[in-house]
């Protein structure tokens, strides 16, 4: 029995996982720790959110809350989709515990003893508007590598190149969008350069990483590695063990990869054993393996193996199979580039055995690919359904109708040779593929073993056995049982859903999980009784126009209500507002003439907070109110209840963090329509509404998101708790939201 530790990156806790996530690092691992446990080894497969990231303080600071309570919000989330997915944590934990400090201050303060950090003035980015200094993801520019324009402050995202402070051309604060100065400041930094050699040798010594981990790897090494400070100027996060540093936190890069131990440490204080732990990291023979995406591979190929090597008596990663991105659209999914399709949305639509199976044929191993809902339709209904659903389907009908339980096997020498070596091949390609994380392969062989049983059972023919031999009827259908069984135990990693259903259906009364993988060479039992069968899998219709509604999410929409209203000191036409979101804000608007200034005062509206900050006429405006406009006539957007400023418009949908360009805004097409019925609705024109939730009122007037000029379907607009957004006045249908 071996030992085998599966470690998944980390998510931020800042926004619902996506399919990138789950592709990515969620799914393989999964996979990975299902095979290990189905083959009877000793599994710990831990993870869970990282709460000290910068994109949790970005989105605690747009929404007005603490960075805690977006923290926690998106853990529970998280962790409920996780589950929905059937993914299978022993632990999936988060690092803002008591536990996870006190290992990462045990880390520091060893590698601080052994001389492995230092402290040294250094220059970190630092906006003079803001008044304080830029952590990593409150920067952007351009790469110097390779030009992309939306690289963060310590990575491009795009060919994965890291940075020091001002080695970003063009930097910028995303915040105030002002450009940072460089400001020195006090910090400790870890001697990675010191474990440039040890770290090559024992990068060399895996060959049987994946090319792209070991190349990309190497080349870092080779150009030669930079010590890198490990605190910042924060006060989210794991806070430094020493006095006078109260003011600063140690780095997110270095304390999340530490999450792995602590997770496993957290784990086993849940035992009988406190120290279990100890079985997986200091056992030589356990392997550790990480899943990831490709961005974090020199943070698990090169830092994480530099800290645990100056700690010291931990085992080092044995592999590191990082995936390639997922794209939408030709982009990598990412919550903050406003590139998503979240899985509770999927989970709320789809079987999790229907996206585990698209996401696992369509993983990117070796190469990006490509998420696209016609092709998660075909393979949904052509593969998972037509093949491998419907000869689970027609094989026992067929025998639970006509036989009631299993059938003895005798006379068909030749037709067992043929389902037996047919078996094998498929359980030895399985086998091998799965211990080396080639999943795309070893679902293949999964499902060309449903193929050959679907030929196999046209080719015996049991309806005219049937009538003809009923013995011989009873044995070939035996024969496809043993088929089935095998597929229900090699499907069960990425199918669990279903292989377990499947085993039940077989009569089996103990877990599939329980038998093992070992229950594949077990003859099934003549006499077995079956249960009454049902289809496994059913057909999926995309909705039209589903995946265009994503280009909602590009917009952050909450309800504001106006605090002051003044006259604009440079335009006749425009106010000056101040605006509570959830936070303070000033806007500019174009609403002389059409509101009075006292008319304005504690109305609810509906605000873009996400814009790119503009000047009108020399007066900033940080967001930009909702109106409908028609013949000179401007009405505004407001809730149909009253309901809180700051109450997210989301439609049901998860809106970017992302800074949205007006020019980006003006592509989205918003207008007014008239509700008609409970499915339809006149824009100028009749169209379908698609409702995510909460309800509309026959005749009223509401706002919708139209998804492309050709479309059908109509989005409303809607609060977090399902309020819709009318129009404060009479206006032409089809007029046009701005």
């Amino acid at each position: 029995m071996a030992r085998i530790l599966v470690c998944t990156a980390w998510p931020y806790s800042n926004s619902p996982i996506h399919l990138g996530h789950v592709a990515g690092s969620l799914l393989p691992g999964d996979i990975f720790a299902k095979y290990h446990r189905l083959k009877g080894n000793e599994v710990l497969m831990v993870s869970g959110s990282d709460q000290h990231g910068t994109p949790v303080t970005v989105k605690a600071e747009k929404e007005g809350v603490s960075p805690e309570e977006i923290a926690e919000r998106y853990h529970q989330i998280n962790s409920e989709a996780i589950r929905g997915m059937l993914i299978t944590f022993d632990l999936f934990t988060k690092t803002h515990t008591e536990n996870h400090f006190a290992v990462v201050h045990d880390v520091f303060l060893r590698l601080l003893e052994k001389g492995h950090l230092y402290k040294k003035e250094t220059l970190q980015y630092y906006c003079e508007k803001c008044g304080r200094f830029l952590p990593d993801r409150y920067v952007e520019g351009r790469c110097r590598n390779c030009g992309y324009e939306r690289a963060r402050g310590d990575q491009c995202d795009k060919c994965g190149t890291t940075f020091l402070p001002g080695e970003l051309d063009d930097a910028i604060c995303t915040i105030c969008s002002s450009p940072p100065v460089l400001k020195e400041t006090e910090h400790y930094f870890f001697r990675l350069s010191a474990f440039n050699e040890s770290l090559l040798n024992y990068v060399s010594s895996k060959t049987h990483w994946k090319p792209n981990v070991q190349t990309f790897t190497k080349n870092w090494l080779e150009a030669g590695l930079n010590d890198r400070p490990i605190t910042r100027d924060m006060t989210w996060g794991v806070s430094v063990p020493l006095p006078g540093w109260e003011n600063k936190v140690i780095y997110v890069w270095f304390e999340a990869v530490i999450g792995y131990l602590s997770a496993s440490i957290e784990w086993s204080k849940g035992t009988r054993n406190p120290e279990k732990w100890k079985d997986f990291w200091m056992d030589p023979d356990a392997r550790h393996y990480y899943f990831l995406g490709k961005d974090n591979i020199p943070f698990h190929t090169i830092i994480w193996p530099a800290i645990l090597m100056g700690y010291g008596g931990l085992n080092l990663p044995y592999d590191v199979p990082a995936n390639e991105y997922l794209t939408f659209r030709g982009e990598k999914f990412s919550k903050s580039r406003g590139v998503s399709i979240d899985i509770p949305t999927m989970l709320s639509r789809f079987d999790p055995d229907i996206i585990r199976y698209y996401l696992a044929a369509n993983m990117p191993e070796n190469r990006d690919s490509e998420f696209d809902w016609d092709d998660f339709q075909a393979k949904t209904n052509n593969e998972l359904v037509a093949t491998l659903g419907n000869y689970y389907h027609r094989v026992l009908s067929f025998t639970y109708r006509h036989f009631g339980s299993i059938p003895p096997c005798h006379g068909v020498d030749e037709d067992w040779r043929k389902v037996t070596n047919a078996i094998s091949v498929a359980v030895n390609e399985v086998d091998q593929y799965l211990s080396t994380c080639q999943f795309k392969k070893a679902l293949k062989a999964v499902m060309d073993l449903a193929q050959f049983g679907n030929r196999f059972f046209d080719s015996v023919a049991p309806w005219a056995l049937l009538k003809q031999d009923r013995d011989r009827c009873g044995s070939v259908l035996n024969l496809n049982i043993e088929i089935v069984k095998t597929l229900a135990v090699l499907s069960y990693p990425f199918l669990p859903r279903s292989a377990s259903d499947l085993w039940r259906l077989l009569g089996y009364e103990e877990s599939l999980l329980s038998k093992g993988w070992g229950w594949i060479s077990i003859p099934v039992v003549p006499g077995q009784k079956l249960r009454e069968p049902r289809p496994l899998f059913s057909k999926i219709e995309i909705e039209e126009d589903m995946a265009m509604f994503k280009e909602f999410e590009k917009l952050n929409l909450k309800i504001g209500q106006i605090i002051s209203v003044a006259d604009h000191p440079n335009a006749d036409k425009l106010y000056v507002l101040e605006v509570d979101i959830g936070k303070r804000i000033r806007l500019v608007a174009g609403l002389k003439g059409h509101y009075d200034k006292d008319k304005l005062v504690g109305k609810k509206i509906v605000v873009v907070t996400n814009l790119q900050p503009a000047k009108l006429r020399g007066v900033e405006s940080q967001g930009m109110l909702l109106a409908a406009e028609h013949s000179n006539k401007v009405i505004l957007l407001t809730p149909a209840e009253d309901v809180p400023a700051g109450t997210p418009v989301n439609s049901g949908m998860n809106p970017s963090d992302q800074v949205l360009l007006f020019s980006d805004f003006q592509k989205l097409k918003l207008v007014v329509g008239q509700v008609i019925d409970a499915r339809t609705i006149d824009v100028g024109k009749s169209m379908k509404i698609e409702m995510r939730n909460g309800a509309i009122k026959k005749g009223s007037k509401i706002a919708v998101f139209l998804p492309s000029p050709d479309a059908s379907i109509a989005l409303p607009l809607l609060t977090n708790n399902g309020i819709v957004i009318t129009v404060d006045g009479d206006i032409e249908n089809g007029a046009l939201i701005r």
